[in-house]
């Protein structure tokens, strides 16, 4: 027991400067008091020393397990606080220093504020996430055309690990061009739904059927969102597309009963009351597909009353194509006549009131070909106008040299008589127009050549060659100058020979021989020797025989104008008037010569 002492009188000592010293010392009193034995007293002593080690060590172990816990609870909180920072993109939390010092506790209490600040930071960035993707998904469902969406955001899987703002970012990049797409989407569709609402008020049908056909939620009279799938807007742009097409089909039909209607009115002369019930229709022809856009413009209706109408004129045309075939043939004949061209022969017209009568030609056909030939007729008549002026000219010129030859050949033309003095001043401005005829028929020859081999063809005047004419007329004008020549020239020969009778039969009063020249100066020989007769007979054989020559070259360009093709109407022609008149002048050289 001894061995027990000091250390019990130590612990003792030591107790009793606590709590327990005191109870221990209280123990003693009541032990001494007793009369407890030494033994006795140091066995409950030990027994009191190991409960007092027991409950040290709970208490010990209690704190290990705390601290432990401590150490613990401040390494997960670090943990999750840097898995935070590193989920949330952030590299740190401001207010919070990166190295902490103090007790467990002091650094627990000092992370937790700033672990629950970044716990709310994760649950406001995940709401953030799922709001984003339930949008995403919504708009692609939208999309995808799928009619049943499920929206609760237990569907939505947000993943925890990355919920940066970078990542954040590309969500909302990512809604934002689904919203593009979709806004895209729905301007398609309300274009293409436009534009069924134009054309079936073009083609007067119902666009609310068609437009439901396509999808219901296309009308807005069901009050739900928009199919915008991409099996909507094929389907809506086939629609559009058939329509047009029908539009373009309609459109082409009208064109075609248009320019019926138009032909048919011109051809029987509609008057414009009976033409302004389809002037709707006519209206189109000169119109797109584009360009139409007035609602009920294209229906089946218009369409049916025009076909109506066409059919009706048809059945009119049959029994007036006869007098419109007559009236066309008869304006041709008139542009070819006051032109002098040539035009079809009577044979061809009544071959082709035959097929008229028959029904075997088409009656379109036949009129076409007629405007056709009224328009070469017009073409070519513009093409011989400048010459056709320069023609008739000439004709009033050779008028002029005609009246002029005939005056000159008047021995009266210097009487005093009534209207003297009127020829006299007519012949001065007949000479001043006759001597320009030779300028204006050369004139007239270079412009017809030109004309010739511009057209390849021969310039026809009256059916007859205009070259040959002019060609002609300068050999008759040249005839007779050439007879004004031996004229002047037998007159010489006439004046030579009465001087040398004069001579043979002696000289006679000078008066008999002036009175004698005189007059064969002027013509007369009847009063002359027989020797003097033989020589006027012999000049006016002479003028005769020029004159044969020049009816001869006549006859022949009218038996060129023969063989050049029997004609379909009869006219008077003018070129046999002119070469009977261009004889009768030549006719006149016989006589004296005019002053």
């Amino acid at each position: 027991m001894g061995s027990f002492q000091s250390p019990i009188t130590m612990r003792s000592s030591a107790l009793l400067e606590t709590s327990c010293g005191y109870l221990l010392q209280e123990l003693q009193l009541i032990w001494d008091e007793v009369g407890e034995d030494q033994f006795e007293r140091e066995k409950v002593l030990l027994d009191l020393e190991q409960e007092c080690l027991e409950v040290y060590r709970r208490k010990v172990d209690r704190a290990n397990i705390s601290r432990a816990r401590l150490h613990q609870e401040l390494a997960e909180s670090e943990a999750e606080f840097t898995h935070l920072l590193l989920s949330l993109g952030e590299r740190s939390l401001p207010g919070r220093p990166e190295k902490m010092s103090g007790t467990l506790k002091v650094q627990l209490d000092s992370i937790t504020p700033a672990l629950r600040e970044m716990r709310l930071r994760k649950e406001e960035r995940v709401n953030q996430f799922r709001a984003v993707q339930a949008q995403i998904q919504k708009i692609s469902a939208e999309i995808a055309g799928l009619s049943e969406y499920d929206d609760s955001s237990k569907t939505i899987v947000v993943n925890e690990n990355d919920l940066s703002l970078k990542k954040l970012e590309e969500y909302q990049t990512e809604l934002q061009r689904l919203h593009n797409e979709k806004n895209d989407r729905l301007q398609r569709v309300e274009k293409y739904i436009g534009k069924v609402h134009n054309l079936s008020a073009i083609l007067g049908m119902e666009s609310s059927m068609i437009i439901t056909k396509v999808h219901p939620s296309l009308n807005e009279l069901y009050g739900i969102s928009k199919n915008i799938s991409d099996n909507i807007l094929a389907k809506l742009n086939s629609t559009v597309e058939s329509l047009e097409e029908e539009k373009q089909k309609r459109l082409e039909k009208l064109h075609h009963l248009g320019k019926a209607l138009t032909n048919l009115w011109n051809l029987m002369d509609t008057p414009y009351g009976d033409r302004r019930r389809f002037s709707h229709v006519t209206s189109l022809l000169s119109s797109s597909s584009t360009e139409v856009s007035k609602s009920g413009s294209l229906t089946h209706n218009i369409i049916e009353q025009a076909e109506a109408e066409v059919k009706r004129l048809d059945q009119l045309k049959a029994s007036k194509m006869k007098e419109l075939f007559l009236k066309k043939q008869n304006e041709l004949e008139g542009i070819c006549n006051n032109s002098h061209m040539e035009i079809p022969s009577q044979s061809e017209m009544d071959k082709i009131i035959n097929f008229i009568n028959s029904g075997e030609m088409d009656h379109a056909d036949l009129l076409t070909s007629m405007d056709e030939q009224i328009s070469r007729a017009k073409e070519e008549a513009s093409s011989r106008k400048a010459i056709m002026e320069k023609v008739e000219r000439w004709i009033l010129a050779r008028d002029e040299e005609r009246w002029l030859e005939e005056y000159s050949t008047d021995e009266n033309r210097y009487s005093v008589s009534r209207g003297a003095h009127r020829n006299l001043r007519r012949a001065e401005k007949a000479r001043v127009i006759v001597n320009k005829i030779p300028a204006l028929v050369d004139s007239l020859i270079a412009k017809t050549k030109v004309w010739e081999e511009e057209r390849n063809k021969v310039f026809l005047y009256d059916e007859v060659p205009l070259l040959a004419m002019l060609e002609e007329y300068n050999m008759l004008r040249q005839e007779r100058e050439e007879e004004k020549q031996r004229q002047r020239e037998n007159k010489k020969v006439q004046v030579q020979v009465v001087v040398e009778q004069e001579n043979a039969f002696g000289s006679r009063p000078s008066t008999s021989s002036r009175r004698i020249s005189n007059m064969s100066l002027n013509g007369g020989f009847n009063n002359a020797s027989p020797l003097n007769r033989r020589v006027s007979l012999g000049i006016q054989q002479l003028g005769s025989n020029s004159i044969n020559s020049a009816t001869q070259g006549i006859s022949f360009v009218k038996e060129g104008r023969k063989s050049h093709g029997q004609k379909m109407f009869s006219r008077p022609s003018l070129v046999s008037q002119l070469r009977d008149e261009t004889a009768s002048v030549v006719s006149t050289f016989s006589g004296p010569i005019s002053p």
